[in-house]
């Protein structure tokens, strides 16, 4: 039954990279409930094992954490890596906009031209690379014209200092705005069967203009993954412990919708939340689906994902068990 990992192209820009992508928030530790170096560099290099090429990181995830890790983790395997990082949430200038304090430190939304130069020397370093793959503006910056934030990436990728360009957490008029200016290639946005908004928002401008989505969350923060139960607890400063979706109700729920997919996910020799991510990227315009792992086993699990041919029959199917047990899903 196993296929070959899915691969796409990040927009027009040429570069390939797997369907699935690891995403690592989680890695950094911050709104997770810590991290563990060692478990999250065996999780990124199984990935990778597995025929996961994209990696998604960020400056913002653990303030260089999650960085500094995935650059120990990919040391010697570079080559087999599309690597993804982000700019426009910073702390070395109270330019911009204020957005939230890390740890006492305020932290800024700035994608200024001058910030942005900052910053891609900083990642490359924590990542021991001297070219970024896909560089994602990572929260918008309204005191910014996005021409500003656009020539100084374009810059950016004439040096040869990143490959393609992508832009996260947009409006309908920041997308519209990036459009107008040209050069795009990708948007990163929460997506997954318990969030689906941007199926009338974003993503029919994005296909009309040969834009790829890759989608974070894939998995509704694990609320998807078919293993936290309705007895789940969640401690310290993990995000989902006063998270309405994660609702004993919610998890309930999706216990139901697991045991209604786990016989075609049986017929695939996958498990329920495979399929969840297979179906995943097979929605209109879904080009790349992040999913966080902490530990070899997820990482594996995921890449598995990219491995199903579902038939449009089979997720027609899935689409119609989500409708049916998660249409009042609250929250």
């Amino acid at each position: 039954m196993s296929h070959e990992m899915l691969v796409r192209e990040i927009g027009s820009s040429g570069v390939q990279a797997s369907a699935i992508g690891l995403g690592t928030w989680a890695i950094g530790g911050w709104m997770w409930g810590g991290t563990d170096e060692a478990k999250s560099i065996a999780a990124i290099q199984a990935s990778i094992d597995e025929g996961i090429s994209l990696i998604d990181t960020a400056p913002a995830y653990g303030q260089g954490v999650a960085e500094a890790i995935v650059g120990k983790a990919i040391k010697g395997r570079r080559d087999k890596v599309v690597l993804a990082t982000k700019c426009g949430l910073v702390w070395h200038t109270t330019r911009g906009n204020h957005f939230f304090d890390y740890d006492g430190r305020p932290v800024h939304r700035y994608l200024g031209a001058d910030s942005i130069v900052h910053e891609i020397e900083q990642s490359l370093k924590r990542l021991g690379t001297d070219t970024i793959d896909h560089y994602i503006t990572h929260w918008q910056d309204s005191t910014t014209p996005i021409a500003e934030t656009m020539e100084a990436l374009s810059k950016l990728k004439a040096q040869g200092k990143i490959r393609s360009i992508g832009a996260s957490n947009l409006s309908i008029s920041d997308l519209e705005s990036y459009v107008s200016v040209g050069g795009l290639d990708a948007i990163q946005e929460e997506y997954s069967m318990v969030k689906r908004d941007i199926e009338t928002t974003l993503l029919p401008i994005a296909r009309d203009n040969s834009i790829s989505t890759l989608s974070y969350s894939s998995l509704a923060l694990g609320l998807l993954s078919g293993k936290i139960g309705a007895d789940r607890v969640f401690s310290g400063d993990d995000q989902r412990k006063d998270n309405p979706r994660f609702s004993k109700a919610n998890r309930e729920k999706v216990a139901r919708l697991m045991d209604d997919i786990a016989p075609l996910a049986e017929a695939h020799g996958a498990t329920p939340a495979q399929l969840v991510i297979a179906w995943t990227i097979q929605q209109p315009g879904i080009t790349f689906a992040l999913c966080g792992a902490r530990n070899p086993e997820q990482a594996r699990e995921n890449a598995g994902a990219g491995r199903i041919r579902l038939s449009k029959a089979e997720t027609e199917t899935i689409s119609e068990a989500a409708k049916r047990h998660l249409a009042d899903l609250d929250a």
